[in-house]
């Protein structure tokens, strides 16, 4: 019989939260626990959580009533960004038996005795200067894609952002530290790592707010490239003002390092980058996606944009929509903006009124989809390479090129974890590329 305690996990956030939930999960394993699934019967229940968006605090609450209706007497823990920035009110959540805050998550067994619950929740949170050192992490789960911590924590101001907050400082993983990583990630048959961080562009920085730089992002990036194993490699979002000339140069010429890049923006609008205090004007931006255009014409770059923000009017909102429509950029990711508690921009007079800035995040979204589509109708004709993933959607399997256009093929499971070199010839209703034939095997599972 299984005497074994079981514990599930449910990640709130960004690809960082996913990495950190994964080594997170490792720790329990090696303490004896039975990781199983959130919709599944546990022990015990961890919810890794996020302070990014309004949306992120309200699902938290109802992600504890999931779980405790599944095991009204399991034990239940928050972990990450909400927690370490309002313990208190997570812990006063019914249900919550457990609050841990920056420097604690990753110490998280340490702190269970038994998995009693509590009458009120247990908070041990830290000041936000005590996370000054750095825990590496990395997510297994998903077989063709591991999620690759190389730096946490960021020295940036912007006026929105509460991550400094919640996560302190900028600090980095030795390089020696993360290609120990990304070969035991590579051991694990994972085709693809995307390197994640909060400022990725700033790696280098050491622990204990030492401001030198180790090594360069550029030199990180060289290293990684070296290793034997790994199909891509994947940089996930970066700051325009830390993604230079000579990463941009380096990644069209890379071996495993895919022509896709995430550049945050914010706003087209320079009089608003300045109330962010975003470190970088609109110029600097059309120079990197021009940059990159010139040695990688089919490069694929996504872009943040936040809409909303105190002081932006009509005329500042038209200047961002029509800044993006000239921009050759393939997608968008839009982000309301929302008061956050400390934060300068909280503060800030000419709020934008909610239904104002809902139909603009709308307006956003619709031209994304746009932009979407031109960007695969540009790929269309190509030859690509396809890594496909493990889940059949309505007799579909999907998948990714190098370049990031989503495809779909009949499902057949022997496609699983593999890399496939397919012509891309249509898209469908829904917006995916279909194909129709496969030409050559490049690697099997």
């Amino acid at each position: 019989m299984n005497d074994r305690k079981k514990v599930a996990f449910y990640t709130l956030g960004c690809k960082l939260n996913f990495s950190e939930t994964s080594t997170i999960a490792r720790n329990f394993q090696e303490e004896g626990f039975e990781k199983v699934d959130f919709s599944e019967h546990a022990d015990m229940y961890v919810i890794n959580t996020c302070s990014v968006t309004e949306n992120a605090d309200k699902r938290f609450k109802t992600i504890v009533k999931q779980a405790q209706k599944i095991n009204p007497d399991a034990f239940v823990a928050a972990v990450g960004c909400y927690a370490q920035l309002k313990p208190e009110e997570l812990a006063a959540v019914d249900g919550v038996d457990l609050v841990l805050g920056a420097t604690e998550k990753f110490k998280i067994t340490d702190y269970i005795n038994d998995l009693t619950k509590n009458d009120f929740g247990e908070v041990h949170s830290c000041e936000i200067e005590e996370a000054d050192f750095y825990v590496g992490s990395y997510s297994i789960g998903d077989r063709t894609r591991a999620f690759l911590k190389v730096q946490d924590g960021c020295d940036y101001k912007c006026t929105y952002c509460t991550i400094p907050l919640a996560r302190g400082i900028s600090r980095s993983d030795t390089l020696e530290n993360v290609l120990k990583n990304a070969k035991e990630i590579s051991e694990q048959n994972i085709k693809e790592i995307v390197l994640t961080g909060v400022n990725i562009g700033d790696y280098g920085k050491g622990e204990f707010g030492n401001k030198k730089h180790e090594h360069t992002f550029l030199e990180l990036v060289q290293e990684l490239d070296k290793i034997e194993g790994i199909e891509r490699l994947r940089i996930s979002s970066i700051e325009p003002n830390l993604l230079k000339n000579e990463t941009i140069d380096f990644v069209s010429k890379s071996n495993t390092f895919v022509p896709h890049f995430h550049i945050p923006l914010q706003s087209g609008s320079n009089t608003l980058l300045r109330l962010m205090r975003r470190r970088y004007m609109r110029e600097l931006y059309v120079d990197r996606v021009t940059r990159i255009k010139e040695v990688m014409p089919n490069a694929c770059i996504g872009v943040d944009v936040i809409v909303g923000f105190p002081g932006e009017t009509d005329e500042l909102f038209l200047e961002t929509y029509n800044f993006l429509t000239e921009l050759d950029i393939s997608y968008l990711h839009v982000f309301t903006y929302s008061e956050r508690e400390n934060t300068v921009a909280a503060e800030m007079e000419a709020v934008v009124p909610l239904n104002v800035r809902k139909k603009r995040s709308k307006m956003l979204r619709g031209l994304s989809v746009k932009l979407r589509r031109s960007f695969y109708e540009s790929q269309l004709g190509k030859t690509k390479t396809v890594l496909f993933e493990g889940e059949n959607k309505e007799g579909y399997i999907h998948g990714f090129t190098e370049n990031y256009v989503k495809v779909k093929a009949p499902w057949n499971p022997e496609l699983v974890n593999t890399l496939q070199e397919v012509t891309l010839t249509k898209i469908d209703d829904d917006g995916i590329v279909r194909f129709d034939f496969v030409t050559e095997m490049i690697a099997s599972s």
